[in-house]
């Protein structure tokens, strides 16, 4: 009979399906032949582990949907408690207690049985069933005993430490950093156990810190023997054959602009004042595509890594250096394919015409931002005359991003001008300084031409009505909005529209009345943390940030995967003119997959250079300790509050050191109030702090604000929560953590300091450009 699966679903599905034990889906579905029934007899099985389907006490089987189940992800936290994330998209993460973690482990996909007696946003629930294990491998300290030994994991959401059976730990010893496979998992009283298979270096030898991080999230730093076989047979130069098909752009005058340090460069620009008074952009994207075939070993290996990943001290790249700084990298004065979207851009900004092909370019010119900015702000004769080709052409540029700019504005895309700090790090991986980058005309006009190349490009295959992958940002949900409204009242700002009505030119709105007063990176930070994240897709779902109907990732595939599946899509639908429907099935298929992967790796990546950066920042300000800065209150709870530095290093003012009074948490104002002298410490308050203390192992940094009194001895107890020094989660603020950045960039004020500057400026990365 066959497809058993499909078969039981539909029945379950039905709408007049009534619980069935075994014996009657057998009946149902004339499983009758002892072969027939163990096929349909497995199905069942898989599906009940799948979490599709549910026993009974009775042995019968329902829907999911009629149950108290859901299933999910759970995510752990450092205390014990966790909280499961509904597959289902639309609704609130439930509360999970110590007590009823049952076993879980952070990342599990789990059975949550949701408790009758809450409600609302204050869910609370059960693990019953791990379905699929998140974690198998951990990362951690080694720690010896005479007849066995013990690993205690780096990551704070894994409580239990690691059972290491004699002869199974590759002769770790004490201090050594770890990877651990796990062959056990907790059961009842027994911990977790596992054997070590791979010995990362003693904890203080330099760069291990970071080695751990990276393992502790499952990347890979080296590529397989056949991946970089197939790198290395790649060709360094282009043939004449293939050019065929392609446009040749090599006798157009083309540059690229990036960082100074930036090895890898996949965009490069072309700008034109046409006859009519439009500008034309053609923007050429290196054709990645064309090197990387998904189906070999290469391509697969990109599609496990999904995206670049940039650390404090280096870049693990998703495909091999010899093709992204070479052959795929537009390097001045070498012959480069490429996929190109050229456009005529009329003087509101409105793309009136376009075109997307595969081509051949010949980059003139590497520029760098810095460059750039000195010729077009500074008016850097030098430079002028050094480069006096490239002068016209970036005024033309400037001219044309700033058309776009203003359209943007007009339909009330929400600009974050959030600077983001940068860790410098000497050879042996000691931080040196934390610097902030800047966007000036540089940055900022290649950033309007990547957008508005991705939007063309989303709404031409939306058009075409094909099989598409898109980069979305759903509208905020009600909620979140509601309670951010709430909070920004007390500045005295209020917000026309309702709920999830709210178009992205109120909150563009929002962030041009705080421009410039004392609260803006507070209210800031916390609209962007009232929005959902950007993620990848294949339905055309809009981008609520750009205030765009379409949207896509195209400039960037030597660095995100998507974008290569993006150019193959191009290469599939328009050069290749496969849009039947059998190609059009696989896709849609496919995508969804592609999306769900694409956007998990992409998280990935984010939470191991928040760890790092973390980690790096908690080192640099041990030698600070006793100093004393300005900065500004970012979070306000019931156990204390968080300050920000103005290069982004964030601390906690515990209750326990505010000493001048004894204070009291009001909610709805994110305030501290003092009960006898009224004192008011609230959300984007500028303060000056005293580093106290920093723990390096769990990235934590004490502060107390100067010219308190110091705490009593009797006072210490320790400290009830604790709080990294830069937060992870996006709603877990209230257990003790900050919040996530979706798709944006923070901003924090240029403050002083009584000492000596605590940043400089640094130039933008490649990677942030877009």
């Amino acid at each position: 009979m066959g497809n058993y699966r499909e078969r039981i679903l539909n029945v379950i599905e039905a709408d007049d399906y009534r619980p069935m034990t075994m014996e009657e889906f057998k009946q149902e579905l004339s499983a009758h032949d002892s072969d027939d029934f163990k096929e349909m007899v497995k199905a069942v099985v898989a599906l009940e582990e799948e979490g599709e389907i549910h026993r009974t006490k009775k042995d019968k089987y329902i829907k999911m949907s009629e149950t108290d189940m859901l299933k999910g992800k759970l995510s752990m936290h450092k205390r014990g408690f966790g909280f499961l994330r509904p597959e289902e998209g639309d609704m609130e993460d439930i509360f999970i207690p110590p007590t009823s973690i049952n076993g879980a482990l952070d990342g599990d996909t789990v059975l949550v049985e949701v408790q009758k007696h809450s409600k609302g946003d204050n869910q609370e629930g059960q693990v019953t069933t791990i379905l699929t294990r998140g974690t198998t491998r951990v990362v951690g300290e080694y720690h010896a005993s005479k007849n066995f030994g013990f690993v205690e994991p780096d990551s704070q959401k894994m409580i239990d430490d690691v059972f290491i059976p004699k002869n199974h730990n590759l002769g770790a010893i004490d201090g050594h950093k770890v990877l651990v496979e796990l062959t056990k998992y907790r059961e009842g009283e027994d911990k977790p156990e596992g054997h070590v298979i791979q010995i990362l270096g003693h904890k203080n030898d330099p760069g291990v810190d970071i080695l751990s991080i990276i393992y502790q999230h499952g990347i890979e730093i080296e590529f397989p023997e056949e991946v970089m076989k197939e790198a290395e047979a790649t060709p360094d130069t282009i043939s004449q054959d293939e050019l065929d098909g392609r446009r040749d752009l090599r006798d157009e005058f083309t540059i690229t602009i990036d960082g100074a340090d930036a090895k890898d460069l996949d965009d490069a620009i072309a700008v034109k004042k046409l006859d009519n008074g439009n500008h034309e952009l053609t923007v050429s994207i290196a054709d990645v595509s064309y090197y990387v075939d998904e189906a070999s070993a290469m391509g697969k290996e990109a599609y496990e890594r999904g995206t670049s990943v940039y650390l404090v001290d280096r870049v693990i790249p998703m495909i091999p250096h010899r093709l992204s700084n070479g052959i795929c990298s537009l390097n001045p004065g070498a012959d480069r394919l490429t996929m190109s979207c050229r456009m005529e851009i009329d003087a509101g900004g409105k793309v009136v015409d376009h075109d997307i092909f595969q081509s051949v370019i010949h980059s003139d010119r590497r520029m760098t931002y810095d460059a750039v900015n000195r010729m077009l702000d500074d008016e850097d004769q030098a430079l002028i005359a050094e480069f006096p080709d490239v002068y016209p052409m970036i005024k033309k540029a400037r001219e044309l991003a700033s058309i776009l700019r203003g359209r943007r504005d007009k339909r009330g895309a929400i600009d974050f001008d959030f600077n983001e700090a940068q860790v410098l790090v000497a050879a042996d991986g000691t931080p040196s300084d934390v610097v902030l980058r800047t966007r000036s005309v540089g940055e900022r006009m290649i950033e309007e031409f990547m957008l508005v190349a991705n939007e063309t490009v989303a709404e031409h295959f939306h058009w075409m009505e094909v099989p598409f992958l898109y980069r979305v940002h759903e509208d905020p949900k009600e909620e979140k909005l509601r309670q951010f409204f709430e909070f920004i009242t007390n500045f005295g700002i209020v917000v026309k529209g309702k709920g999830n009505e709210i178009h992205p030119r109120a909150m563009q709105e929002i962030v041009e009345e705080v421009e410039g007063r004392p609260e803006e990176m507070v209210i800031s930070t916390l609209m962007l943390r009232s929005m959902q994240q950007a993620r990848y897709a294949e339905d055309n779902l809009g981008h609520f940030g750009l205030a765009a109907d379409f949207y896509t990732h195209f400039t960037s595939p030597i660095r995100r995967y998507p974008d290569l599946v993006v150019h193959r899509l191009i290469r599939k639908y328009l050069i290749e003119g496969k849009t039947d429907q059998k190609t059009q099935k696989r896709m849609e298929s496919e995508l969804p997959d592609i999306a769900e992967h694409t956007s998990n790796r992409e998280r990935r990546a984010q939470e191991a250079e928040r760890d790092t950066d973390d980690l790096k920042k908690a080192e640099y300000m041990v030698q600070h300790v006793g100093e004393t800065f300005e900065g500004v209150i970012s979070g306000v709870m019931n156990f204390g509050m968080f300050v920000e530095l103005p290069n982004t290093i964030e601390g906690l003012v515990h209750v326990s050191h505010m000493t001048d009074d004894h204070y009291q948490f009001q909610e709805r104002h994110m305030a501290l109030i003092g009960d006898r002298t009224g004192t008011v410490y609230r959300i984007g308050d500028p303060v000056e702090v005293e580093v106290l203390d920093v723990n390096l192992h769990e990235r934590l940094i004490d502060f107390k604000i100067v010219g308190m009194p110091a705490r009593q001895p009797r006072e210490r107890r320790g400290r009830p929560v604790e709080i990294k020094a830069k937060s992870e989660s996006g709603n877990r603020r209230q257990n003790g953590k900050k919040g996530k950045d979706k798709d944006g960039k923070k901003h924090f004020d240029k403050g002083k300091t009584n000492k000596k500057p605590f940043y400089k400026g640094a130039k933008n990365s490649k990677r942030k450009k877009k």
